[in-house]
């Protein structure tokens, strides 16, 4: 039986893109589209092929069950969402970026019992990279500076940008940091590099999806390993993967790909 999908936000970039595949699979089927009120018109031709359109997810989330959400919105949508999901028992997948604290502690709130699934970052080489930081960190040892490149599309908003924070977690644990080590800015600064630090800078142009480069730099040698995006097709993939997996799974905590990877 097809696994039914219900997709937020599927004007914008990415809902385009999920629905789409979800459309394209064979063992999902696509049973909601939601917009904001603004928006809902542009989701019209969903409406023909007997798929529930809306912009009021309460209405809808009674009508679809056994479906789970699909989220790539903004931090205070997702959180309402991710309420919604919770009070029906939907279990929701959400690829928004750019949440504060506050707002992670509450959607850990809600996974303990209705199953959440978060992550920066959908994409499957992105998470193996997350594998690999801690070891070469620790056999490059503390002669090797760490710093961090990010580039995305001049429509991003947040910035460094989730993946970055990500890809820093390894980073920081494997050398006995914290986020506070983390340096997004030098400018002006008149004095050298702190040893204890990773420096993350940010770069916005153009249509680039994507671009996440870790430098290992020391004496004689850099190393440089890079993660290029082509296409938002990547992590739709990936949240796509999530949404199979996390139906089988129970609430407790918030699920992420390494979870996924890792099963």
């Amino acid at each position: 039986m097809a696994l039914p999908i219900i997709v937020m936000g599927a004007a914008g970039r990415m809902g385009a893109i999920l629905a789409r595949l979800v459309e394209e699979a064979d063992d999902l089927v696509l049973a909601a589209v939601l917009e904001r009120p603004e928006a809902e018109a542009r989701l019209a031709g969903f409406a023909a092929s007997g798929v529930l359109v809306s912009s009021d997810i309460r209405s809808v989330l009674p009508k679809c069950p056994g479906a789970v959400i699909i989220d790539f919105t903004a931090p205070e949508a997702s959180m309402l969402n991710a309420r919604s999901a919770a009070e029906n028992g939907t279990p929701i997948i959400i690829g928004t970026t750019g949440f504060s604290d506050e707002q992670i502690a509450e959607l850990s709130a809600l996974a303990e019992k209705s199953l959440v699934f978060r992550s920066s970052n959908m994409s499957v080489g992105i998470n193996v990279i997350m594998d690999i930081l801690p070891q070469l960190t620790a056999l490059l040892g503390e002669a090797y500076d760490v710093e961090m490149t990010e580039i995305h599309h001049n429509k991003k908003k947040d910035a460094p940008s989730g993946t970055a924070l990500l890809l820093a977690e390894p980073l920081l644990k494997a050398r006995g940091l914290s986020s506070a080590d983390i340096n997004t800015n030098r400018f002006d600064v008149r004095e050298p590099r702190k040893h204890d630090e990773i420096g993350i800078q940010s770069l916005r142009g153009g249509d680039v999806v994507g671009v996440h480069t870790v430098y290992y730099m020391g004496p004689g040698e850099r190393i440089e390993l890079t993660h290029h995006a082509h296409s938002r097709e990547n992590f739709a993939n990936g949240a796509l993967r999530a949404a199979r997996w996390i139906s089988e799974q129970i609430p407790g905590r918030v699920y992420n790909m390494q979870d996924v990877l890792h099963s």
